[in-house]
């Protein structure tokens, strides 16, 4: 009689920790990113010959600012779209 009052009351216990509620473990889960690359413009100062006379310079100087600033949006864009999507998971 004793050994099946201990039986059960350890079943009874053992019934007792199956029942807990579920605990969520969130784990960060890596996320292919699908965003393109943008190409690369060509830098108009690249294309200058040596000796190019000043004026010329700095007028291609300013126009690959412009373009890198432009490219530099888009990189950031593309990144930007990776993170997000690697957060939102």
């Amino acid at each position: 009689m004793r050994r099946t009052a201990a039986l059960g009351l350890s079943a009874a216990l053992l019934a007792g920790c199956v029942a807990g509620a579920p605990v969520r473990v969130n784990v960060p889960v890596p996320v292919e990113c699908r965003a393109k690359e943008p190409e690369r413009p060509a830098m108009p100062t690249e294309s200058l010959r040596v000796g190019v006379d000043v004026d010329r310079w700095v007028a291609a100087a300013q126009a690959e600012l412009l373009l890198r600033e432009g490219y530099e949006a888009e990189l950031v864009a593309a990144l930007s779209a990776c993170t997000e999507a690697a957060g939102a998971h």
